[in-house]
């Protein structure tokens, strides 16, 4: 590997854009290559970035030896089968939440990096976005414990869009996309695995195919609890909430913001080198390859959040 990071990164779509607008911010990493499944559009893209090499076929990518890394951007469906293709190719590779949507491909994705050695991330943005850090360090400090979470996931998508108002190519998922944030920082700020999970769903919208309302409880080996409720027919407010509720304070965080139980704002500017929880993802993916470690939010580190969606995938089948 050359001093700088050379990556390739696959969907030019609304996230593609938000790791290109994070990797801009961080020295000695350079997008060398932009995969995108409309050549004309990811054309566009890159030329606004500056990316000399597009291409619709991630192959022709990975073929490139100069090529280090890739990050994968694209429908979930696809997760596992291109992580498992980067690592093979020898690339370390980050892919975006959720690693997958059935929990074996999951699991072999974490097999073929153990096996390769190589870095495999998957972003768990929540793990690094500051507001949710504060809190990390809090307990980790030993200042705070956590008695319960409440999560609420509401969106607005009674037809198919993606973050830009666009028409998408595939379907977001409840349980498998959005569920596996909270999953994950739960056990994660818990410091605890997941031993409980029960869940209930609404009525599987009659044309996307998928429950638009769900609702699920969890609790962690320690006695912690997380409620999480979730939805795609919510018409505002918009986004993850958070309520943590513990020992010695409860903390309520909006997006970025943080705020105590009597809703004053906490300054977390000062908790990272940014604000932004992708581009701190993606800085935690390129040290771990310089330092050749295991990042937070490993391939292996989140594998038990998909375990849990598995278990609650077979409540749902079972009903």
């Amino acid at each position: 590997m050359s001093n700088n990071i050379k990556v390739a990164l696959v969907g030019a779509g609304a996230f593609g854009i938000k790791h290109l607008d994070g990797i801009k911010l961080i020295d000695g990493v350079e997008v060398v290559s932009l995969i995108g499944r409309d050549l004309a559009k990811t054309q566009e893209v890159a030329d606004k970035y500056g990316i000399s090499h597009v291409t619709t076929d991630l192959n022709h990518s990975l073929a490139i030896k100069e090529v280090d890394a890739v990050i994968l951007c694209t429908p979930t469906q696809m997760h596992a089968s291109q992580s498992i293709a980067c690592l093979k190719a020898g690339k370390h590779v980050q892919v975006e939440i959720p690693l997958c949507d059935v929990y074996k491909d999951g699991a072999q994705v974490v097999e073929l990096q153990k096996q390769t050695g190589l870095v495999a991330m998957c972003g768990h943005t929540r793990r690094f976005n500051p507001s949710h850090q504060f809190v990390h360090q809090q307990i980790q400090a030993g200042n705070f414990n956590i008695y319960q979470m409440d999560v609420q996931t509401y969106f607005f998508r009674r037809t198919n869009m993606n973050a830009l108002g666009q028409p998408r190519s595939w379907t977001d998922h409840l349980l498998w996309h959005h569920a596996a944030h909270t999953v994950d920082l739960f056990a994660y700020q818990a410091g605890s695995p997941v031993v409980k999970a029960h869940a209930m769903q609404g009525p599987i919208h009659p044309s996307l195919g998928i429950a638009m309302d769900m609702s699920i409880q969890l609790q962690a080996a320690n006695g912690a609890i997380c409620t999480l409720s979730l939805s795609f027919n919510n018409d505002g407010p918009l986004g993850t909430f958070f309520r943590y509720i513990g020992d010695t304070a409860t903390y309520i965080a909006r997006y970025d913001d943080l705020f105590n139980g009597k809703d004053e704002k906490l300054d977390v500017s000062q908790v990272a080198v940014s604000m932004n929880g992708i581009e701190l993802q993606d800085r935690e993916f390129f040290a771990a390859i310089r330092e050749g470690r295991e990042p937070n939010a490993s391939v292996a580190q989140v594998l038990p959040c998909y375990q849990v969606l598995h278990a609650l995938e077979q409540q749902f089948l079972a009903t």
